[in-house]
């Protein structure tokens, strides 16, 4: 219902999708909704609230999408959180919740996507992993652990499903500005700047800088494109 989220979502409906919104949020993804019913030339979006690692929410997510709209194509698995905290600082308690939500939550989605979209005859899935997937740094340690695993799961989960024309890619961003980068209880100011300043471009980016990437893989234009990383991040991995 916010960030890149949203982004994601105008972006699909520019494009003519029919867009299922799905948040913990209702009263923000009710609202998203009802912005996007009112662009022009847009097509048709709803709300549902699912919880990411609740399975059986998951399956009535993907059973309402196709009771209303017949089919399911795309799965953008966008859900995440963050918290700052290294390994020693890091609770049982806080690194259930980051998994149940990063990992746990793409599995879920996937495995409840995947036979709407066999049903379909193919699809696309794009999990938003992150930069701290796949690179250190001195915190985060849940939350970089939960983003390794989901670049490993889309891997994974393109090599299975690739005989079924399912096509399944991780994007990858940087420093996002969204809600939960600018919340100074998750992410001090200064460690805001010196990710920005990481990055070749020297800032952070923009929700739809991700956006733009998502429905990219999501298309046909990607129709060749399968088990890969596409990295939103400014140049940082390149420096």
């Amino acid at each position: 219902a916010g960030g890149i989220g949203a982004a994601a979502a105008r972006a699909f409906m520019r494009e003519g999708a029919r867009v299922v919104l799905a948040d913990v949020l209702d009263a923000q993804g009710e609202a998203l909704g009802a912005e996007l019913q009112q662009l022009p030339g847009s097509s048709v979006a709803m709300y549902v609230h699912p919880d990411a690692p609740l399975a059986d929410q998951w399956e009535a997510a993907v059973a309402t999408t196709e009771r209303n709209f017949r089919r399911l194509d795309i799965l953008v698995n966008n859900a995440g959180i963050l918290d700052m905290s290294g390994v020693e600082d890091t609770t049982e308690a806080i690194w259930q919740r980051v998994v149940d939500v990063n990992q746990k939550g793409v599995w879920l989605g996937m495995r409840a996507a995947i036979p709407a979209m066999r049903r379909a005859r193919g699809g696309s899935i794009v999990n938003i992993s992150s930069i701290l997937g796949t690179v250190g740094c001195n915190a985060a340690t849940a939350y970089q652990g939960s983003k390794g695993a989901v670049r490993i799961l889309t891997k994974q989960a393109a090599v299975q499903y690739a005989p079924e024309n399912i096509r399944v890619n991780s994007v990858h961003p940087a420093l996002i500005a969204t809600p939960m980068t600018l919340n100074r209880g998750t992410v001090r100011q200064d460690a805001y700047e010196g990710f920005a300043a990481a990055s070749l471009m020297k800032r952070p980016g923009t929700p739809e800088d991700v956006a733009s990437a998502i429905l990219f893989l999501a298309s046909d234009e990607a129709s060749f494109i399968t088990g890969s990383e596409l990295y939103v991040d400014g140049g940082y991995t390149a420096a």
